[in-house]
């Protein structure tokens, strides 16, 4: 039998640096869910963004289309002058250009979303988001400093590497000191299978060892010298991630707080021209108005509303990347809560 007392703490120290590297590496598993759970969410408010820009820009397109053909009518009557017509025609071409671009937006979203949920591009969610189908959280998650600590994945990440850097130092230094083994043994000298366990055949040898480093060319020192500097790496690593997360958490605050007053100017922007497209829509009822004029109030009260839709686009993605600068919220998920909580 032999022992080695654990005097200097290497065995411990060397387990204290393992354990916190497997949390390192489990909390990094933690930071990748997050992020892709975050990236579906990102996906799923752009589809339901550019679904609703689509559609608009098809009604605005259909506008535009009608508009021509009044004044195609009236130029026969010499009502509108050629000018009219080029600058109609203009903006006919310029709406008919903008709408593939959000067709082949909406497919590239479309695959990105099947390849974030695991699936080939051909077998991609059906599910069309559209913002009618949002909705924001009434309560977001504002976290006090101590808090966000312990829920950014990427900040116990770099806790943790320092905590295993701290130990590498303690396991440097035991590896200078002298190493004590404690040996025994125990045995018969019996030459016979029947005589094994006879009195007087029986010996037993107890010692101790004492060894330590002589001729290591100063490459031990080296080595606790090259933990220490790992440990102040990971210390200013950790500081980092902790300024990093804040500043996150600050500038995701700072534009919800823009994309609250942005969204409001949309909003009263899209009412207003609805406000005029209704009035224009009776004024045509009751003959005080054409339809020239009911026309350019829908094309206006398109393009309102398509600057009000990306307006509620910007408010969901900054929302989903408060969640995501708070921790995301991980730690909801069972399987990966409980085994956290087992390590406390």
């Amino acid at each position: 039998l032999s022992y080695s007392p654990d005097v200097w703490g290497l065995n411990r120290r060397t387990m204290e640096s393992v354990t916190a590297q497997e949390k390192a590496v489990r909390f990094q598993l933690f930071a990748a869910y997050v992020t892709l759970t975050s990236n579906v969410v990102v996906t799923a408010i752009q589809i339901a963004s550019v679904n609703d820009q689509i559609a608009a820009a098809r009604d605005l397109l259909d506008a535009d289309r009608k508009m021509l053909d009044i004044l195609n009518d009236q130029i026969k009557k010499g009502y509108a002058s050629g000018l009219d017509l080029a600058a109609q025609q203009s903006q006919l071409a310029g709406a008919q250009a903008a709408l593939p671009p959000l067709l082949k937006q909406s497919a590239q979203l479309h695959d990105l979303l099947a390849t974030l949920t695991g699936h080939f591009p051909s077998e991609a969610p059906q599910a069309d988001f559209t913002f009618a189908t949002l909705t924001l959280p009434s309560d977001l998650p504002v976290s006090v400093p101590s808090t966000l600590v312990e829920q950014r994945p990427d900040i116990r990440q770099a806790e943790e590497n320092l905590h295993s850097a701290s130990a590498q130092i303690g396991v440097a230094v035991a590896n200078r000191l002298p190493n004590i083994q404690i040996t025994a043994g125990v045995g018969s000298e019996a030459l016979k299978l029947g005589q094994l366990f006879t009195p007087g055949t029986g010996f037993w040898n107890l010692g101790a060892s004492l060894t330590a480093p002589i001729f290591e060319g100063g490459q031990l020192l080296h080595q606790e010298r090259a933990a220490r500097a790992n440990y102040e790496q990971a210390a200013a690593q950790y500081k980092s991630a902790v300024l990093g997360a804040f500043q996150n958490v600050a500038d995701t605050l700072t534009a919800l707080q823009q994309d609250a007053d942005a969204l409001r100017a949309a909003a009263a922007a899209d009412k207003a021209a609805k406000d005029t497209l209704d009035i224009t829509e009776r004024q045509v009822r009751d003959g005080y108005s054409g339809n020239l004029q009911l026309f350019t109030a829908e094309q206006a009260y398109q393009q309102a509303h398509i600057g009000l839709v990306q307006a509620e686009a910007d408010r969901y993605a900054d929302t989903a990347a408060l969640f995501q600068a708070l921790g995301g919220g991980w730690w909801h998920r069972t399987d990966l809560a409980a085994r956290n909580d087992n390590d406390k």
